[in-house]
């Protein structure tokens, strides 16, 4: 999880099954930039930010406490992809379920979002105007 402001561009590559979550907030122009693994916290596990149950709750803790607003945050996510075709347990699908619950609890808007199907994806957050590029080996880029 990173927060930026002014010029700032956060990157996260390689979202397979995991979910990137970029929130924005065009009145105080600060990023928030979180990349998920799993859907819920797993009992030993300390690290707050793989999951979406605990670091979207943390990535807008920091967001608000540089003076951002809940009310004036949007949402942009990206991930969740289905990687391997045989497997049973559905982690991108789960990882993008849990990510919009907590946006939705939060009363964060989800304005955009490429998710899904079977294909990698990196996700760069700029913080300037809050634009998100997706980036996919053999499908370009795209302004989500």
């Amino acid at each position: 999880m990173k927060i930026a402001s002014g010029d700032d561009v956060l990157i996260t590559y390689a979202l397979g099954s995991c979910v990137g979550t970029c929130i924005y907030d065009r009145g105080a122009n600060i990023i928030g930039l979180s990349h998920i693994l799993l859907p819920n916290k797993n009992a030993g596990d300390n690290n707050l930010y793989k999951f979406a149950d605990t670091a979207i709750k943390e990535l807008v803790r920091s967001m608000t406490a540089k003076g951002a607003l809940v009310s004036r945050m949007q949402a942009k996510i990206a991930g969740g992809a289905q990687m391997f075709t045989n497997a049973t347990i559905k982690i991108g699908e789960n990882n993008q379920k849990a990510v919009i619950e907590q946006l939705n609890k939060l009363g964060i808007r989800i304005i955009a979002a490429d998710l899904g199907e079977n294909y990698g994806r990196t996700m760069e957050c700029h913080a300037k105007d809050g634009r998100v590029i997706i980036k996919s080996f053999n499908r370009g880029l795209r302004d989500i």
